[in-house]
């Protein structure tokens, strides 16, 4: 690759990542304000989760068409798709009329949040793999780590934003502030960005979307589990648990969850060097043997979280302490998936590759975030972390037929 190719290819990756990183902010914003929005109108927690039902659907089926679409027009096209969605489905919020904010048109406001997002997600991540060199797997690793730890920080930020925002001025109107923001990140991106964003494959058929790739496919199951293992408990039960339950403000919740999030994203960003440890010992990167151990080591705090709050301890300080390393754990999880994907990934085929991976991560979330409400409802917080338990052991599982052996190239040491 030639300077010149790569100068243009760094700059326009930074704009697909800045325009990543503001419709994250946006997103977890909006994510916040419709959760305690409608649940103060007195929905159920089952209600509450339906609100998002459309938005994790249409995420499973963006990232499977997205990445086909990827292929044969350019990330580029794909970017500025996913910012206009979120600004119509933002809008939609923002300058209805109250008597329109009922069940239906709110999930179809987020059936296009949840495109919009998958949308500018896939074309950033899929972005990395088009700037690294490919003999350079710990280049890859640490900008991999970097990308989605950012992304994971922002995303809490958009919740303690989306808190703020619905104390300070209202729903609607929290609305169109967002609106506001994509449509100032959408024109900036569009006329600093120069050229495209990689190759297109006009032959490039749908079909070639169901990766024949094992490791791709092995991935992508246990990322279902993954993520379903998080927002079983995160998504509705926590943050109602913690308003109904102990009595915290619609503020208080934000921050919380903000911090948590931002932590989280933190831990991910810094997992090179958190596991760095493990790439001396053994003189390779990450591997299925990383994720394997990991998620085992990840079952116990959903379980210990729950056997705690049945033995009524203090569930202020349970919560807190085991949120906080089950975030640790589940992030350097996380982490280390992102990477793999990208590493396993064919480098003709990185954007349908890497659509089919994160259509299994929503279909991951939408199970959990479906179970959130339902076995809130039905069990309280400790159903919903039996549950979560269960989902980690069947990521263990399922890890456990992942390759091992990722050498460590491109650098003098390890990552």
């Amino acid at each position: 690759m030639n300077s010149g190719k790569l100068q243009g290819d760094l700059r326009n990756y930074v704009l697909v990542t800045g325009a990543y990183w503001a419709d994250t902010v946006a997103d977890g914003a909006s994510r916040m304000l419709v959760l305690f929005y409608f649940y103060q109108l007195g929905y159920t927690p089952f209600q509450v989760a339906s609100l998002f039902l459309f938005y994790e659907a249409f995420g499973i089926i963006t990232n499977l068409v997205g990445g086909w679409i990827a292929a044969r027009t350019g990330l580029k096209a794909t970017l500025f798709g996913g910012l206009s969605i979120q600004i119509l489905a933002l809008a939609m919020l923002g300058l209805a009329p109250e008597t329109w904010l009922v069940v239906p048109y709110v999930m179809a406001s987020q059936a296009l949040s949840g495109i919009a997002k998958d949308l500018t997600k896939m074309s950033s991540k899929s972005a990395v793999k088009l700037v690294v060199p490919q003999d350079s797997e710990s280049s890859l690793y640490k900008w991999v780590a970097i990308l989605t730890g950012s992304k994971n920080a922002l995303k809490g930020i958009g919740f303690f934003i989306g808190g703020l925002l619905l104390t300070l001025v209202g729903f609607q109107t929290s609305m169109l502030i967002l609106v506001a923001m994509i449509a100032a990140t959408l024109t900036t991106t569009a006329l600093l960005m120069h050229g495209g964003l990689g190759r297109t494959d006009g032959t490039a058929k749908f079909r070639h979307m169901f990766s024949n790739n094992r490791s791709i496919n092995v991935l992508a199951a246990a990322r279902v589990f993954l993520f379903a293992s998080r927002d079983v408990w995160f998504v509705v039960g926590l943050p109602v648990y913690l308003r109904t339950v102990l009595d915290w403000s619609f503020w208080e919740v934000g921050t919380f969850l903000a911090i948590w999030v931002i932590g989280y994203g933190i831990i991910q960003a810094s997992a090179p060097s958190l596991l760095k440890w493990r790439a001396r010992e053994t003189g390779r990167l990450p591997d299925g043997g990383t994720a394997t151990w990991l998620v085992f080591f990840l079952a116990a705090f959903p379980a210990a979280i729950a056997l705690a709050l049945t033995a009524n301890f203090d569930p202020t300080t349970v919560l807190i302490l085991g949120l906080i390393a089950f975030g640790v754990i589940f992030a350097l999880n996380s982490a280390v998936h992102s990477y793999l994907v990208l590493s396993y990934a064919d480098n003709d085929k990185v954007a349908m590759n890497v659509g089919f991976y994160y259509m299994a991560n929503a279909g991951g979330r939408l199970m959990g975030t479906v179970l959130s409400g339902a076995l809130y409802q039905l069990f309280g917080l400790t159903g919903c972390l039996w549950a979560s338990a269960i989902f980690v052991l069947a990521t263990a599982v399922v890890s456990s037929m992942l390759p091992r052996s990722r050498q460590a190239s491109g650098a003098a040491e390890p990552a």
